[in-house]
């Protein structure tokens, strides 16, 4: 496949970890996203849309644009950064970083064709949040969890299980409260004080980033 597959799969499978808390879509993205940076980035920083390892060309293509889909490198670094957030890998976070920041001439002189490299940054600019919502199902739970899902903050990834649910990170450490489902707001797996009304949620929510 091509960087662009590699890309929107791996962001399709943080997608159904974030709505299932099912540890496979997870560890099945992160892999994706090691043959990303194995095979599609070279020694000094330069990304190509095809893999090292693909038929050999005269010359390894590399479109930095979007189309009706996100360009490849701007598809791996959402990815890169949704992983980071939900896997809690600073690793992942840089990779991101320096895939965007390769972008940086094409979003300030063509901002119309790459829109999904602009979402990154806001994302990153934002955090991007990281909202876990721990505890048994039932009422409670489900009223943060929709409070957590309505967020609008850009790339906001959240969680919703039991707690310490094995092959979750975000929902590692992070118990009950008197008993009761809490939800935590977090920003590079740094939380605030776990809440569990949902205006305290949704207040806590719309702090900015520092």
């Amino acid at each position: 496949g091509v960087l662009e597959d590699y890309g929107d799969l791996a962001e399709g499978l943080l997608a159904l970890h974030a709505a299932t808390a099912d540890p496979r879509w997870l560890s099945w993205a992160g892999e994706l996203l090691d043959v990303v940076t194995d095979q599609f980035v070279d020694a000094d920083g330069t990304w190509h849309d095809t893999a090292a390892d693909a038929e050999a060309l005269v010359h390894r293509p590399f479109d930095p644009a979007d189309g009706p889909t996100p360009a490849g490198i701007a598809a791996a670094a959402g990815a890169l950064v949704g992983y980071a957030a939900l896997a809690g890998s600073p690793e992942h976070r840089a990779r991101g970083e320096e895939a965007l920041a390769s972008l940086a001439r094409l979003v300030e002189h063509a901002p119309q064709a790459a829109g999904w490299a602009a979402a990154v940054g806001e994302a990153l600019v934002a955090g991007p949040l990281e909202v876990a919502v721990s505890g048994p199902a039932g009422p409670a739970r489900d009223a943060l969890a929709r409070a957590a899902r309505s967020s609008t903050s850009p790339g906001a990834v959240v969680v919703v299980g039991e707690p310490g649910a094995p092959g979750v990170p975000l929902l590692a450490d992070r118990p009950l409260v008197g008993g009761a489902p809490a939800a935590y707001v977090c920003r590079g797996f740094v939380c605030s004080a776990p809440v569990t009304e949902v205006s305290a949620l949704s207040a806590a929510m719309t702090q900015p980033a520092d």
